[in-house]
């Protein structure tokens, strides 16, 4: 992952964060809903995204929809976290640039969003539309992916950001018996355990915070000391 020196704040992405395939998850799913020790996150689980044929298409569809939640919640989502002109902002895993687009906007031409992205098809949709729409915007390509390797990735993100920046994470909410079957098996944990996992790493919790509209998602908050 680039080293790339962020002001205000870095947000891990809308789609399952710390997520994991089906076989990595315990046979006791409950393990990952406490602060317990979650499993390894499996090394292929981005392995379609890095394809060259990457129907970059299909994924816009797919993730900037309705039937998305954080897609219909996404004004809400950018007004909790108290954007400001000037702001500069790390989007970790930025995708089909939904949320960059929107950062772009609420931080203005005096701040800057750095979208990082490990898909080649994706990053040249984000160039593209950072061209087109004439954004505030750098990207970097990470050669490795960060969410594979959760130590070093919060070990990278902690390099990256200035004494209290801040770090927002927004994922699926996994409650084995609660949650839909597939967010069981996809997630690797629940938030207990990436609370613990990201503190361990040095980053102070500053709370979760609430967002209108997300109930299969939540979005926690972190402060590098």
């Amino acid at each position: 992952m680039p080293r790339i020196t962020i002001a205000g704040l870095m947000i891990l992405p809308l789609f399952a964060a710390m997520a994991a395939c089906a076989q990595d998850v315990p046979k006791d799913p409950a393990d990952t809903s406490s602060t317990s020790v979650a499993p390894a996150a499996n090394p292929d689980i981005n392995e379609k995204f890095l394809s060259p044929d990457l129907d970059v298409d299909r994924w816009i569809g797919r993730f900037e929809g309705e039937s998305r939640e954080v897609f219909r919640s996404r004004k809400a989502i950018v007004s909790a976290l108290g954007l400001e002109s000037g702001m500069a902002i790390g989007d970790i895993g930025a995708g089909t640039g939904l949320f960059t687009r929107l950062f772009a906007s609420a931080v203005g031409d005096q701040g800057a969003v750095h979208a990082v992205e490990i898909s080649t098809r994706f990053a040249e949709h984000l160039r593209e539309m950072a061209r087109r729409d004439d954004l505030s915007q750098g990207l970097h390509q990470a050669l490795q992916h960060h969410f594979e390797f959760p130590g070093a990735m919060l070990e990278s993100l902690m390099e990256s950001l200035r004494p209290g920046g801040r770090l927002i994470v927004i994922d699926f909410e996994r409650i084995p018996g609660q949650s839909k079957d597939w967010i069981v098996k996809h997630v690797r944990a629940g938030k207990g355990v990436f609370e613990s996992e990201i503190v361990a790493a040095g980053f102070e919790f500053t709370g979760e915070i609430p967002v209108a509209g997300l109930e299969e998602n939540y979005m926690l908050g972190f402060r590098r000391p």
